[in-house]
Formats: C-alpha cells, sequence, structure tokens
C-alpha cells in the first residue's frame, strides 16, 4: 500500500471508460469488504479517513465515479447518471471479484445502494446510508444545484481552504483545521499547473434538469427494498437533505433500523470521528455475522 495507505487501481467500463478505484487492504476470510460510494461531485477521497481505520480489519474499496477523481470524464454528460454509475459499480465490484459486500452510500451513494437492492439484491449484504434517505429535501438541492460548478478556482490550497469555510462553517461549526483541508485536498486537483475542481464541470447540467418547483419524487419503495438486510442511518444535526421526520419514518418502518446522529455537521458527515467510525465498524461487525 505504501505511504498513501491505499492502492489505485483503474477498471475498463462497459463503455470503455477508465474508472478509478482506492482498494484499502485485503480481503479477509469471515469479513465482507466495505464499498463506499460518495456524493454528487465527490469521490474516494472522501471516504479515506474511515477506509484506513476500518481496513485493518476488512478490505475497503472506494470507486471514483466517471467524470469524478481519478476517473475519466464522459463525453456526454447525460451519463452521469445513477444506472449508469449503478453499472460502473457493477462492474468495479466484478473486476475486484466481490461477489458480496456492505455498502457504505453518502448521498448519491446511498441511492445508489438503494438501488443496489433492487438490482442486484444478492450484492448487499448491509446498507449504511450516510445522509440519505427516501425523501430528499428541496432546500438541500437548491443549495448544493447553487454552487455545483460554480465556485471559483482558489490559487492555492489555503484559499480553497478559506473558501470551503465561507461556505459550510455554519453547518459544520466543530470542525478543525486538519478537517477542512482534508475537504478541499477532496474537492480540488492539480490540473495543468492550476487548482481546479477534481470532477467534470459537465456535472453540473444534470441539476439543471431538475424542477425543484415540483415535488420531488420519493424513494419508499427503494428502501423498502433493503428489507432483507441490516440498515444503518446516519445523519447530520444541520442537514438540509435528510431531515430528522424522515429518519424518524424509516425507523417506523424498520424496527431494527440502526441510527446514528452526528452533531455539530451537516450534509454530508465527514465520518472521520472516532464515534462515526466505531459506529460503523459495529455495524459491519453485524453484517459479517448475518
Amino acid at each position: 500500500m505504501g505511504e498513501a495507505g491505499f492502492e489505485s487501481r483503474f477498471v475498463a467500463a462497459s463503455d470503455g471508460l477508465k474508472l478509478h478505484v482506492r482498494v484499502y487492504g485485503q480481503p479477509r476470510a469471515g469479513r465482507l469488504p466495505l464499498v463506499c460510494l460518495a456524493g454528487l461531485s465527490r469521490n474516494a477521497a472522501d471516504f479515506d479517513v474511515v477506509a484506513r481505520d476500518i481496513s485493518a480489519t476488512r478490505q475497503v474499496i472506494a470507486p471514483d465515479y466517471r467524470g469524478r477523481g481519478l476517473s475519466d470524464w464522459d463525453p456526454d454528460w447525460q451519463r452521469y447518471a445513477l444506472p449508469v454509475e449503478l453499472q460502473d459499480v457493477l462492474t468495479v465490484t466484478a473486476a475486484l471479484g466481490i461477489e458480496r459486500a456492505v455498502f457504505l452510500g453518502t448521498s448519491r451513494g446511498g441511492l445508489l445502494t438503494m438501488a443496489m437492492a433492487a438490482v442486484r439484491p444478492t450484492m448487499l449484504a448491509g446498507a449504511i446510508l450516510n445522509d440519505i434517505g427516501p425523501v430528499v429535501e428541496a432546500t438541500g438541492l437548491v443549495r448544493i444545484k447553487d454552487y455545483l460548478g460554480k465556485l471559483p478556482a482558489p490559487e492555492t490550497m489555503e484559499a480553497a481552504v478559506a473558501l470551503l469555510k465561507t461556505i459550510g462553517a455554519g453547518k459544520f461549526p466543530g470542525l478543525a483545521e486538519a478537517d477542512w483541508r482534508r475537504q478541499a485536498e477532496g474537492m480540488w486537483t492539480m490540473r495543468d499547473g492550476r487548482l481546479a475542481a477534481a470532477f467534470d464541470p459537465a456535472l453540473a447540467k444534470t441539476l439543471e434538469q431538475v424542477d425543484l418547483d415540483a415535488p420531488l419524487p420519493t424513494l419508499w419503495p427503494q428502501f423498502d427494498a433493503l428489507a432483507g438486510v441490516p440498515v444503518m442511518v446516519i445523519r447530520g444535526e444541520h442537514s438540509d437533505i435528510l431531515s430528522a421526520e424522515t429518519v424518524a419514518a424509516m425507523a417506523a418502518r424498520r424496527a431494527d433500523l440502526d441510527v446514528l446522529d452526528v452533531p455539530g455537521q451537516g450534509h454530508a458527515p465527514l465520518l472521520a470521528d472516532a464515534r462515526s467510525i466505531g459506529r460503523i465498524a459495529a455495524f459491519a461487525d453485524r453484517c459479517d455475522a448475518a
């Protein structure tokens, strides 16, 4: 693994695009791998802290979706879509020889996890939904739509950190400087000698197509498709994507729902604190036993 703590691998998607995946640790007998799926414009770097910790006991896989991180950009922005990305995840897991896993999905990654339950239920041994549920709050989508692909390109990483603080300090009041720095390093990358967003700017077009004045569809059938496996939901105290009311409704449908509230964080919890990592590790252990 080297100093990076992970191995970078590249897998060809069904249409030939090169997909990047971080592989932390080795397969372990009796231990299901943990597959980490990031948010809309995010990438595998978001899971670095939790992945390093969890990989001491089980393998952790964190792919970059097409157009994000180190994966190829898609020349057709309309293929930045959940069905395509779900197929990419299945391609990656097949290439790595993973037949069954616990899935940890942040935001969009949680949507993919619920879709996995409907499309490939045998793949799913457990689901952790990080700040996402069957009801997505329009307020949060408006916020994301307003900034996605529209942030100025910072000249230095220090400027990137300052920009992130300006945007997010209200929702994440307790973050340490190292947390902000880690987030900035995952959001921006060096391209042609300058800092640039670590995703294809065309990704913003996918949200332009969403009519936020109309009621958003709910995903209760997709959530209910998780009935056969253990489920955990994580919610940031200041989340504007997943409401406390939705979590309560999820718990009403699933008496065994494992709920973790993360104080002092918004959308989406960073999963870098000892309490969150410990709960995720314990949940994965229960999935092994199940």
